[in-house]
């Protein structure tokens, strides 16, 4: 039975994201499943991965910050901006403490960060890693992320331990070599966690073994997380039995063919009148109607 719905995972070192979904769909025996945003091999964490219906709603899930617990190893810098890669210098004399700290908190708010090579970005078509392997470096622009808190655990130089919270789009190695760069030793990241991705945490999540062992035992249904829930903190609209015609036809809608909530700004979840969420609709001032964003109707 195709299950529609949000299972959290907690990925382990040394799979890829597409590694998880080729699983998943082994273990579940079902073909449409896929993640919400890479992670790379060498990190951990947490990867919500949308089954069925659910894939329309990744997008939307990738606008959402995410949380990470992450490991600075100074003194080095490497191509790959974290250990797993070749490196390229290292510094005989570390910072103190004291500059350590005061530099990391300068990248707290909005920065610019120049995407890294070895990223699955695409630039004209192409994966940088992918031209990376190939021993190709092409410009990038920086772009603007946000590092909504950045918080130093613990430092035993050259490791420092940290936590931040940051927007979508923000490499976490890259910030590590920026921090490195600005303290004139270099920078690579050593580990890195997600803890949080999209609102959902590494407590909801579960190993790739768990998972097979909850499907043996018919019981993996439990843990999906229906769209109804994940979409729970949006304000919901109901719409009444003469019209939901209209919205199983995904036709744009009156405010007056419905009760609820249905603000001028941000996504409004869409119900039928039993309270059966059916789609994201977004009002639209010109035309006065709420407008289809993203339907999760039929198969």
């Amino acid at each position: 039975m195709t299950m529609d719905g949000i299972l959290i995972i907690n990925k382990e070192k040394g799979f890829t994201s597409h590694d998880v979904v080729a699983k998943l769909r082994g273990i579940l025996r079902q073909k449409k499943i896929g993640h919400t945003g890479t992670l790379d091999p060498d990190a951990e964490g947490v990867l919500p991965v949308c089954l069925g219906k659910a894939t329309r709603a990744s997008s939307h899930l990738l606008e959402e910050g995410k949380s990470y617990d992450a490991v600075l190893r100074l003194g080095v810098t490497t191509d790959t901006q974290d250990m797993s890669g070749t490196i390229l210098s290292t510094a005989g004399k570390l910072p103190e403490e004291a500059a350590v700290r005061e530099v990391m908190a300068s990248f707290a708010g909005e920065i610019l960060q120049v995407p890294p090579m070895y990223s699955a970005l695409k630039i004209d078509g192409q994966k940088l890693v992918n031209l990376a392997r190939a021993g190709r470096e092409v410009p990038r622009e920086p772009r603007p992320v946000t590092i909504e808190s950045l918080i130093i655990r613990k430092i035993e130089l050259p490791r420092v331990f940290f936590s931040v919270a940051c927007s979508k789009g923000t490499y976490i190695r890259t910030l590590c070599h920026d921090i490195g760069e600005k303290l004139l030793c270099g920078g690579a990241m050593e580990a890195l966690v997600r803890t949080k991705a999209a609102g959902f945490t590494l407590e909801q999540s579960l190993r790739l073994s768990e998972v097979e062992a909850l499907a043996r035992e018919g019981r993996i249904g439990e843990y999906v997380i229906p769209l109804e829930e994940v979409f729970r903190g949006l304000p919901h609209f109901h719409v009444f039995q003469e019209r939901e015609k209209a919205l199983a036809n995904g036709n744009p809608l009156r405010r007056d063919w419905g009760s609820g909530e249905a603000p001028e700004e941000g996504l409004t979840a869409v119900c039928f009148q039993d309270g059966t969420f059916a789609a994201l609709y977004q009002w639209n001032p010109e035309k006065q109607r709420l407008m289809p964003v993203t339907m999760f109707l039929g198969s």
